[in-house]
């Protein structure tokens, strides 16, 4: 069966290429440049060739080619065109797009040949910074907008797990080489989105620390089983949606009374929900981080 999303409406568009509804049928009905039909009910759509074509011209306008000239270059050579001036200035928006069209298409190929492209020129650490989290960033309104949907989300949130993971197993082969701190890699009860942690665990083993990854989901009483077997712990946790606004203070000070009684570990949380926490009545054990660079800045 085939579920590839062919069809898009000009709202679909406008988030995927960041070109504004308004500008895009100005630019269809004065220059001709997309060709779109109509259903049944006259309700206008875009075919994926139409959407591949809109990220291309995006390309090449963000590029500084007016658009009364792009209208001008025949259609067959514009990808030509895309491809010889993508550059160290522009490949982290052609990635960004190719990797669009990869997630809308489910096409896993097209995403390993766009990764391996930008490997041979940017490290792992450059493509997550400077193309991964953009792009993550982009996925959360595509999926509030409903432009895409979940399974899309999924299937490249998994693509780009499956790197971060091959990645970190390639530096725990080496035997962690600084022995002043032990991290505890988790996500609270009913939290999933595991990237952000995937990441950090990724960067503290980069760094030589030892670190323990439990992963998604992780009851707060099993915590309490790690300190039976180490001291000092650095607990990471990545707040996305649990535990969410209401509960989020209680978590905090329920984590210090069961796993740190004795004031011997430490609790580093980043997310959304960090933004709900009552800083003045933090533990003194808990310390919070904005982003990823923040934190990757403390190791």
């Amino acid at each position: 069966m085939n579920s590839v999303k062919n069809n898009f409406s000009i709202k679909d568009l406008e988030n995927l290429s960041g070109i504004k509804a308004h500008t895009i049928r100005i630019w269809e009905k004065r220059y001709g440049l997309l060709t779109p039909d109509r259903t049944d009910t006259n309700i206008r759509y875009y075919s994926l060739s139409n959407l591949q074509k809109l990220l291309n011209i995006t390309l090449l306008y963000n590029n500084g080619y007016k658009i009364s000239k792009i209208a001008k270059i025949p259609e067959e050579q514009i990808p030509i065109l895309v491809r010889e001036i993508v550059s160290e200035n522009s490949v982290k928006s052609h990635s960004i797009n190719a990797f669009k069209l990869a997630m809308i298409n489910f096409d896993q190929t097209l995403f390993y040949n766009t990764y391996n492209n930008l490997l041979s020129e940017r490290s792992f650490r450059e493509i997550f910074y400077e193309v991964f989290i953009p792009l993550l960033n982009e996925l959360g309104l595509l999926w509030q907008t409903d432009t895409i949907s979940p399974a899309h989300e999924h299937f490249i949130t998994n693509l780009i797990k499956q790197k971060i993971l091959i990645n970190t197993e390639k530096l725990q082969m080496i035997e962690p080489s600084n022995k002043s701190k032990a991290f505890v890699m988790y996500l609270p009860e009913n939290e999933i989105h595991e990237i952000g942690l995937l990441y950090l665990n990724y960067e503290i083993v980069l760094h030589g620390y030892h670190s323990i990854y439990l992963g998604q989901t992780v009851p707060i009483e099993s915590l309490s089983d790690l300190i039976k077997f180490y001291d000092g712990l650095t607990f990471v946790s990545y707040f996305t949606v649990e535990p969410n606004k209401d509960k989020i203070n209680n978590y905090v000070q329920k984590f210090s009374e069961r796993v740190d009684p004795k004031g011997n570990n430490q609790l580093w949380i980043l997310g959304q929900q960090v933004n709900h926490l009552e800083l003045s009545n933090l533990p003194e054990n808990v310390r919070t981080f904005q982003d990823i660079r923040t934190f990757v800045k403390e190791l």
